[in-house]
C-alpha cells in the first residue's frame, strides 16, 4: 500500500514535510500524531488532541502546493511540541465537551485545528506559524477559551504583520523589558520608521494597544507625542497575545522591531 492509498501514512508524511518550516522536531511530532501501537514511547500525546490532529493531517494531506504544504504540516508540529510543553507544565489537555462531536459529527476542536491549518496555509510569512500551532495548543489546554472566542482571535491576528505581533509582544513583556521613553515622531522622514509608526497607529485604530489614536484638539493646539512605554494591551490585545503565545517572540526581534520604530537620532 503506497503513501497515497495509506490515509494515516499521508497524514504522517505531512507532518514530517513541515520540517522545511519547523525543523528535524516535525518528525518527533509525526510519531507521536501517529503512534506504534507496540511502541513504549518515553513522551506520549494526550488521546483526544492526537486523535483530532491526525484527522486534521488526514484532511490536508492531499495539498500539493509544497510551502503550502510544509506551512500545514509545521502547523501541526508546533502544535505538538507546545502541547507537550504545557503538559509537562501542569496544564493537560481540557475536559470538557471541546472534543466531543456535535452536531454533524464534527467536534469544536476539529474545526479549531481545520481554522488553524487554514491560516498556517496562508501566512507567507512562516514566522507567524510556530505561533499559530502554539494557540492551538493553548486552547486545547484551557477550558476558559470556545471556539467562537478561538475565531475572533483569528480574525484578529489574520489583519496583522509580524511586526505588529512583534510589537504587541514587546508591549506584553513591558515589566520585565521597559519600553523606550522616548517621544515617537508622528510622520517620521525614513520609510522603515514610517512603516513601523503606522503598524502602532493600526494597532491602535483596532483596540489592540491603548491609548487610541490622539484626536485633534480645538483650535490645532499640539498634541501630545506618543512615547513607547505609555502603550498597553488593551483586553483585545491580551486576547491576541495568549492565543498566539506571543511571550514566545524572541528578544532579539522585539528589540529590531522597536528599533524600526524608533530609529537613533
Amino acid at each position: 500500500m503506497t503513501v497515497t492509498e495509506d490515509p494515516a501514512a499521508a497524514g504522517r508524511a505531512l507532518i514530517e514535510d513541515g520540517a522545511a518550516v519547523a525543523g528535524t522536531m516535525s518528525r518527533n511530532a509525526a510519531t507521536l500524531v501517529y503512534p506504534d501501537p507496540a511502541g513504549r514511547a518515553a513522551v506520549r500525546l494526550e488521546d483526544r488532541l492526537a486523535r483530532c490532529l491526525r484527522t486534521a493531517a488526514d484532511e490536508a494531506a492531499g495539498i500539493a502546493v509544497p510551502r503550502e504544504r510544509a506551512r500545514a504540516g509545521a502547523v501541526l508540529a508546533f502544535a505538538v511540541e507546545h502541547a507537550v510543553t504545557l503538559a509537562h507544565g501542569g496544564r493537560p489537555v481540557r475536559g470538557d465537551g471541546f472534543f466531543a462531536p456535535r452536531s454533524g459529527g464534527r467536534s469544536a476542536a476539529d474545526a479549531v485545528t481545520e481554522a488553524v491549518v487554514a491560516a498556517a496555509r496562508g501566512s507567507h510569512d512562516e514566522r507567524r506559524v510556530r505561533h499559530l500551532g502554539y494557540l492551538l495548543a493553548e486552547v486545547a489546554s484551557s477550558p476558559d477559551l470556545d471556539a467562537a472566542l478561538v475565531e475572533r482571535a483569528l480574525r484578529l491576528a489574520a489583519g496583522l504583520t509580524w511586526r505588529q505581533l512583534v510589537l504587541l509582544a514587546g508591549v506584553g513583556r513591558r515589566d520585565r523589558a521597559p519600553l523606550p521613553m522616548t517621544p515617537l515622531a508622528d510622520d517620521p522622514r525614513g520609510w522603515p520608521a514610517w512603516g513601523a509608526r503606522e503598524d502602532v497607529a493600526d494597532l491602535q485604530r483596532t483596540g489592540l494597544l491603548d491609548p487610541p489614536p490622539a484626536q485633534p484638539r480645538p483650535g490645532g493646539a499640539a498634541l501630545p507625542r506618543l512615547r513607547p512605554a505609555d502603550l498597553r494591551l488593551t483586553r483585545r490585545g491580551v486576547l491576541v497575545h495568549r492565543l498566539l503565545a506571543l511571550g514566545f517572540v524572541r528578544d532579539d526581534d522585539v528589540a529590531a522591531a522597536l528599533a524600526e520604530l524608533a530609529p537613533p537620532a
